[in-house]
């Protein structure tokens, strides 16, 4: 998934809390240059994002994107709330030891508008961002960044749970679990895809479509993941480090090792336990 690699700008955040209340019926027309997420918990009226119009309703959550004419209509008999935060992002990445910087012109996987069942943690995160926007205390952008990330997180999980498609998330989170109990051992799409009871191809699709990578190259991270841990608060040897995981010998341990990270495992552990 592109998402892991995102690093995200934060142009500013809105909220109202509904204290304002009256008989007129506003509104308000824009197409913005960059992306927003709007959270309404109470009020009345209508949204329209391009040529669709909704009905604003409680927990109701949408995503509009750049370059999008969107209109908000606001029934003044009943005061409106909502939270908003208005960002854009773009594509880092470490590629053979080197930072890459593009832009990213994709959008987020997000549905246009949805009614967040399980909304008690995007309400919460809303009001942590929101709020640490408008304090302004050191630090702040920093902070409020790493909300927004949590923020999106959060959103991607409520939308696995309210997707129908749940059940195909559950067989990859079955898969994970296997890797992590198996990390010393050797495995294989078939004996995966046997486990639970999908095609190797059906496997591998969603599997990638979640996680970014390939069901291999995932359990190849997980096993370089902990031969680092290792490798820095262990005494083993490389070769003993490649043998508990289940690596047929240490020249392609350190073949997998350098093609993830960049650097072979002796460099690695001059670099982080020398500082060479």
């Amino acid at each position: 998934m592109w998402l892991k690699d995102l690093f995200f700008h934060i142009h500013y955040c809105n909220s109202r809390e509904g204290r304002e209340s009256g008989n007129e019926t506003r509104s308000i027309t824009r197409t913005l240059q960059h992306h927003e997420l709007i959270c309404f918990s109470s009020g009345k009226g209508h949204i329209a994002i391009g040529k669709k119009k909704y009905l604003l309703e409680k927990d109701m959550l949408f995503y509009i994107c750049p370059a999008v004419m969107h209109s908000i209509e606001i029934d003044g008999s009943e005061p409106l709330c909502f939270q908003s935060v208005h960002f854009s992002y773009g594509h880092v990445y470490l590629a053979d030891n080197h930072w890459e910087i593009k832009n990213e012109t994709r959008l987020l996987p997000l549905h246009e508008a949805q009614v967040l069942k399980d909304h008690y943690q995007v309400n919460d995160l809303f009001h942590k961002l929101v709020s640490r926007w408008y304090a302004k205390q050191p630090g702040y952008e920093f902070a409020a960044k790493i909300l927004l990330q949590q923020l999106i997180a959060v959103i991607f999980e409520t939308m696995k749970k309210q997707n129908q498609k749940a059940t195909a998330f559950l067989k990859i989170e079955q898969v994970i679990e296997c890797m992590q109990q198996h990390i010393d051992c050797r495995i294989t799409l078939r004996g995966l895809s046997d486990l639970v009871k999908l095609s190797p191809a059906y496997l591998s699709r969603i599997f990638k479509d979640t996680t970014g990578y390939t069901v291999i190259a995932f359990f190849n991270r997980m096993k370089i993941d902990k031969a680092k841990a290792l490798l820095v608060e262990s005494d083993k040897k490389i070769k003993e480090i490649a043998e508990e995981l289940g690596f047929t010998d240490e020249f392609y341990f350190s073949r997998v090792f350098k093609k993830i990270e960049g650097m072979s495992p002796s460099e690695f552990y001059s670099k982080n336990v020398h500082g060479i």
